[in-house]
């Protein structure tokens, strides 16, 4: 495992499936207010391949994502000792990036239900995760229920289901903020 030479103050939220656009939303304002980088994962990802997610996915596999992740996540976790980090959910996957997460960073997990999950994506326009397919909803359960020991291993958790984002992104600073023993 690298060492980075600094301690890194507040890194990382695991956000299962690909989030919803308001989960980057309320961590680019809870980087702000503490005055951190906001680091989103995916973009650095696809810098780094030069393509989007879904082409190095469908060219050059699962595999090849993975090595672009850890690349990816070591570089921001090198480049800034403190920052917020948006993870993909996935990221737990693969032994080696979730290890080097849990090692450098504060972790939240921000859970949401697998219903809500597919309500705030498709509600943005991205309908992926539903493909059509009826049975959906049961991989994406599947899925989440998979990873969820993985994810509680993050040292917090923020229940996002049901919230509006205003409450969510104050319960979040709340959190942060006491974590890293700022004033409120």
């Amino acid at each position: 495992m690298p060492d980075y030479g600094h301690p890194l103050l507040f890194g990382s939220f695991i956000t299962p499936t690909n989030g919803p656009a308001r989960q980057p939303v309320e961590l680019a304002v809870l980087a702000e207010d503490l005055g951190f980088p906001f680091v989103e994962l995916s973009r650095e990802i696809e810098k780094f391949a030069g393509c989007s997610v879904a082409e190095i996915q469908g060219l050059y596999g699962m595999n090849a994502y993975r090595r672009y992740e850890r690349r990816a996540l070591e570089e921001a976790i090198q480049i800034y000792p403190e920052a917020v980090i948006a993870t993909p959910g996935g990221l737990v996957s693969d032994p080696a990036s979730f290890n080097e997460l849990l090692a450098h960073c504060t972790t939240v997990w921000l859970h949401a239900d697998p219903q809500d999950h597919i309500q705030r994506v498709t509600a943005q326009g991205d309908l992926r995760p539903m493909g059509g397919r009826a049975e959906a909803i049961e991989d994406l359960k599947q899925i989440l229920a998979a990873r969820a020991p993985f994810y509680a291993k993050a040292e917090f958790r923020l229940d996002t289901s049901a919230q509006p984002l205003e409450s969510t992104f104050l319960s979040l600073r709340e959190m942060v903020r006491s974590a890293l023993q700022l004033p409120a």
